[in-house]
């Protein structure tokens, strides 16, 4: 078991697997997430190994057949962070559109990581930029049509 900054033990990915979710994911984009986490391994090697992870863990889907109301890219997600209460509303969206003070948020951080392929009323444990364990809550998920 890995250790937390303040020295408590905390689950690895893979046993937090067993305890997440269900995430629902287009097949054509997790294939271009993918790509985009492989070649984002020595830049940002934690968000990519959890994203690979959690493309693996997925149920892939044609756009067709899709589930509503689950996170993609360009979605505006609304969740809630358990730990301090805070609220926020973000789109995620890819790396070169990212823009934190507009709300638009990475894939490739922990946060946009976290959101991609959760469900409306979803709720994860997630590291944190520091490595603290946070619980997300959905709250909302509108993809751009909507």
């Amino acid at each position: 078991m890995e250790l937390n900054h303040a020295g408590e033990a905390r689950p690895s990915p893979s046993q937090l697997a067993e305890v997440r979710p269900p995430i629902h994911l287009l097949a054509s984009e997790s294939d271009l997430i993918a790509d985009l986490a492989l070649s984002a391994e020595h830049r940002h090697p934690v968000v990519a190994a959890m994203l690979l992870e959690e493309i693996e863990r997925a149920e892939l889907h044609e756009a067709t057949e899709m589930p509503g109301g689950h996170v993609r890219l360009g979605s505006f997600v609304s969740f809630l962070d358990e730990r301090s209460g805070q609220g926020r509303d973000v789109q995620l969206v890819l790396p070169v559109d990212a823009n934190i003070a507009e709300g638009r948020v990475s894939i490739l951080t922990p946060i946009g990581a976290a959101l991609y392929g959760l469900a409306e009323g979803a709720s994860i444990n997630w590291p944190d930029l520091d490595g603290n364990e946070r619980m997300i809550r959905i709250l909302r998920v509108r993809q751009i049509a909507e």
